[in-house]
């Protein structure tokens, strides 16, 4: 919560732009004294980010502001935070509220502000606007931003689907507008890929409430860190289902390889750790949505690591570890989660199960797997 001389800041982010903006509204009309603060990025590929503040009667300004580094989401990193502390400065604000442009990711800014709010801001929570009827439609979209004309850099290489899950899974509220063309199975894939967020009505009381419910940026960073990410738990509800897929052998690293195609494409979203054989040491971040996979090393598993190093680790990283040990293989594992609607669960375990190691290239031991085709290394390096 914040303290009395600092102004709340609750940040609304979200693909729904409809979903967004009925959110925003609810909230300026139901907290007296709020105001949104929203960086439109439209027109950064002509050079201008255009800010426009408004209150519950409507536009109160609407200026440009200047591009940086040729990077529409560095031009809202340095004009958010001043906008924010001349409005703490005025002392006329009860919340503000930040509301993200379509593709700008919520973990980002609302590290910005908890980075640089300093004792004039408090980051009191974040919220993703979602129309259910659109989750399964984003998700699986795995255009290219740049095609879709939401692009934040020139530079941006992220896909819809990719954006829209850390979007959905990093807030810690949904705030969820009425829908017609949302059925059981929208309801259901929503509570699967983010179980642990309070799903709140955007036309009910409990969503201002949430505005000021508190915010932990750092706690938050961790729950999506691969090391020690708040994966969903197995459920099957609607037609939807989730996977939870646990094991101890290493992946041959061939064999995976040639399955990616199919195992990108068998969930509508899909992500974890796992571990290569060739790679025994190295942490590996799996992230699928849209039919587009992105795999990359998140660094060393612990029990690759001396004793004395354990200490610079975040204590969430050793705890997560501690309630996953192997006595033979540390922290070492395969831990993979897959959701979608009609998931084959069986088809996709066999699948899975089929590129480990067999018995005889499990027990060859780790200096004979290092020997094994590296078939991840241009990709990896490439990352």
């Amino acid at each position: 919560m914040a303290r009395e001389h600092q102004l709340p800041v609750v940040v609304v982010a979200g693909l729904h732009s409809d979903a967004r903006t009925e959110v925003v509204d609810r909230l300026l009309g139901s907290v007296p004294g709020s105001v949104a603060l929203h960086h439109d990025l439209g027109g950064a590929p002509e050079g201008s980010v255009l800010r426009v503040i408004r209150d519950a009667q409507g536009t109160v300004s609407r200026e440009e502001a200047p591009l940086v580094n040729d990077c529409a989401c560095c031009a809202l990193r340095e004009d958010l935070v001043p906008e924010l502390e001349r409005l703490a400065d005025g002392g006329l604000t009860r919340l503000a509220v930040v509301e993200l442009w379509d593709s700008v990711e919520p973990k980002g800014m609302a590290e910005v502000i908890t980075a640089h709010g300093g004792d004039r801001l408090a980051l009191t929570n974040v919220i993703t606007a979602v129309d259910p009827a659109l989750v399964l439609p984003y998700l699986g979209n795995g255009d290219d931003l740049a095609e879709a004309g939401l692009a934040a850099a020139a530079t941006d290489r992220r896909t819809v689907g990719d954006t829209w899950a850390r979007q959905l899974e990093y807030a810690p509220v949904l705030a969820v507008v009425d829908s017609d063309e949302a059925d059981d199975e929208d309801h259901a894939l929503l509570a699967q890929l983010h179980p642990t967020a309070r799903r709140v009505p955007a036309h009910s009381v409990e969503l201002a409430r949430a505005a000021f419910a508190g915010f932990d940026a750092e706690a938050a960073a961790a729950a999506q860190h691969p090391a020690c990410a708040l994966l969903p738990q197995e459920a099957d509800e609607a037609g939807v289902a989730t996977l939870v897929w646990h094991r101890r052998r290493p992946f041959h690293p061939e064999r995976l390889y040639r399955a990616l195609e199919d195992l990108c494409c068998a969930a509508a979203r899909s992500r974890g750790r796992f571990w290569l054989a060739d790679r025994p040491d190295t942490l590996l971040a799996w992230d699928a949505a849209g039919g587009a996979l992105c795999v990359e090393s998140a660094g060393p598993w612990l029990a690759s690591l001396p004793d004395a190093a354990w200490e610079m680790v975040p204590p969430v990283r050793r705890a997560a570890a501690a309630l996953d040990w192997h006595p033979d293989h540390g922290d070492c594992c395969q831990h993979l989660v897959f959701t979608s609607p009609g998931l084959d669960r069986d088809g996709l375990e066999r699948l899975l199960d089929s590129c480990l190691l067999t018995d005889a290239e499990y027990a060859s031991g780790r200096e004979s797997w290092k020997h094994l085709p590296a078939a991840f290394d241009a990709l990896l390096d490439a990352a």
